[in-house]
């Protein structure tokens, strides 16, 4: 992204109207997804080309996600104690540049399980932390605007990043040097860290220490629960994106013909590319509406997607299938991704951000853990993914009766640490 004087006039009005924390927070984002693109949805097809079973490719992934938990904890725990958002970025920095180096530089399941365990535990660390400083940094500054509203840019520059992540991943496969993502991401971490350097995050405010100030877990978890539970159902559907589709592309179907490695890749960036496009639009319209209208729009599209993809195995012709399926799973990542972190803040108390955050942040880790780990058996033992799509069509549905459990959007006026 170029320093802003190099923008474009039009660019530079549309984002002044963002507070210059939360440009700050977007840019990091932007760079860090970037690098992060390649390493997630292609690391699979890298070491497929090694001769690993689907089993094997998605126990690693599994076993990052196990790792990635105690992060998620400590960095919420840290966060709630007054520490700033910028030390478990940096953290999480150091620990995705040694992983990349390992995964760089091996070929055997234990290097590889290695490397993903530093990944997994480079996650833990920064999502809770890169998720509260979006509200934080909306209500820095002399014009402060709703956290809804800046959920919508941070997702759109995650989806941008990630985007240019996977195309760059799909040039390197095409041209034969796949490993070349990980590069791609030292490149970016290495840009991360010298970006919190010369602008720190912000920090959340410390607890006052006074008991009388505490909301007890009894009071502020219950209603949470509702929107961890569809979370970590959706959450599902990226982890899947990451891990059963490109194997599913580059296997083949009962009757779908397997696709090259680089036609594999390209596809995934296709939905990638679908959700830079719409991921502003969508999370700007559904911020101005209750948050039950968003995730019940991604659990429909989600649904729509996942049957789609499920009959591209059973067709000569399911290429067009799996194209058609890419619109609404990128519909359904960008209602769920923006609204759900929004429903968090919302619904918990300021003093408990972080936790709550990191228990959101956590869905991500469990379905990560479980959700490659089902399709890896379910691949070696149909050799497609046509009833793991089914299971999961079927699933999306059944959460629609979460989303009427869920409280509206309060109406009480914002706060520096989200809505009240």
């Amino acid at each position: 992204m170029s320093p802003p004087h190099r923008l474009s006039p039009s660019l530079r009005s549309w984002l002044a109207q963002f507070p210059k924390a939360l440009r700050e927070v977007a840019l990091v984002r932007l760079v860090a997804s970037l690098g992060a693109g390649g390493v997630l949805y292609l690391t699979p097809i890298v070491f497929h080309q090694e001769a690993f079973s689907a089993q094997a490719v998605t126990q690693g992934l599994a076993l990052a996600a196990l790792a990635g938990t105690v992060g998620r904890f400590l960095s919420g725990a840290l966060l709630d104690r007054g520490l700033a958002c910028s030390v478990p970025v940096l953290l999480a920095a150091v620990a995705a540049l040694l992983g990349d180096v390992r995964l760089l530089g091996t070929s055997a399941f234990g290097g590889y399980v290695q490397g993903q365990l530093l990944l997994g535990i480079a996650a833990g660390l920064y999502w809770p932390a890169i998720e509260l400083a979006v509200p934080l940094g909306c209500h820095m500054g002399p014009r402060p605007i709703p956290s809804a509203r800046g959920y919508a840019l941070a997702r759109s520059a995650d989806a941008a990043g990630i985007a240019a992540g996977a195309l760059l991943g799909a040039l390197l496969a095409a041209g034969g040097r796949l490993r070349g993502i990980y590069l791609v991401d030292i490149a970016c971490l290495v840009a991360v860290v010298v970006l919190l350097l010369r602008q720190p995050l912000p920090r959340p405010t410390p607890p006052s220490g006074d008991p009388a100030d505490q909301t007890p877990w009894r009071q502020w978890l219950p209603p949470l629960l509702p929107v961890l539970a569809i979370s970590l159902l959706a959450t599902s559907l990226p982890a899947l994106m990451q891990s059963a589709l490109p194997l599913d592309l580059v296997r083949g179907g009962l009757e779908r013909a397997a696709m090259p490695e680089s036609l594999g890749a390209l596809l995934v960036g296709l939905q990638l590319g679908l959700l830079v496009l719409i991921q502003w639009p969508v999370g700007q319209a559904l911020a101005k509406r209750p948050v039950a209208h968003g995730l019940g729009l991604s659990l429909a599209c989600f649904a729509a997607g996942t049957v789609l993809l499920a009959f591209s195995a059973l067709s000569s012709l399911g290429l067009w299938l799996v194209l058609l399926a890419q619109l609404p799973l990128a519909l359904g990542a960008a209602a769920f991704l923006p609204i759900a972190t929004e429903a968090v803040i919302e619904l918990s108390p300021r003093e408990h951000q972080g936790l709550a955050m990191a228990l959101f942040s956590q869905c991500f880790a469990l379905s990560a853990l479980a959700a490659p780990l089902l399709a890896g058996l379910a691949l070696d033992a149909q050799r497609h993914a046509g009833g793991l799509w089914i299971v999961m069509t079927l699933l999306c549905l059944a959460a629609l009766n979460l989303v009427k459990r869920l409280r509206p959007r309060p109406a009480a006026q914002e706060t520096p640490g989200g809505s009240a």
